[in-house]
């Protein structure tokens, strides 16, 4: 559900974004991913070639992780207000993980442009493991 405009405008600091959890990873997701992406790493569909590297297993795309986070800011948000949207990447994501991705307002910000809204993102694991952080900057239209 997007948040309409009136009720960006009345987002205090501490307010949070409806999360978005995933379904658990799957390799069906990482050879979609890979597909959809051209990012075709053999670290994240080939078993074999991420066995011969000394992971146990194949791991997805840091980029799908970012992806996930972009769905849950445009699933509550106009994507217009979007201004920028940046990621670090904390941790591998392995097959079976289920993100669950939350924004969260730290900072109201009075620009030359108009009010916006800093956003402070993170993906974690079921167990709690930070795998992503971020920030995303939102005009308030």
């Amino acid at each position: 559900m997007k948040l309409a405009t009136s009720m960006l405008r009345s987002l205090a600091v501490g307010a949070e974004l409806p999360p978005l959890s995933t379904a658990p990873i799957s390799r069906l997701t990482l050879a979609l991913y890979a597909g959809a992406s051209g990012d075709h790493n053999p670290m994240h569909v080939d078993i074999d070639f991420a066995r011969r590297a000394g992971a146990p297993d194949v791991f997805a795309h840091g980029m799908l992780g970012m992806a996930y986070l972009g769905r849950m800011l445009t699933a509550a948000l106009p994507p217009s207000t979007l201004q920028s949207f940046g990621v670090r990447f904390a941790a591998v994501t392995h097959v079976g993980d289920v993100l669950t991705c939350r924004a969260k307002v730290i900072e109201r910000i009075e620009a030359k442009s108009g009010p916006m809204l800093r956003l402070e993102l993170t993906a974690k694991d079921q167990h709690g493991e930070v795998k992503l952080t971020g920030d995303a900057l939102i005009a308030i239209v």
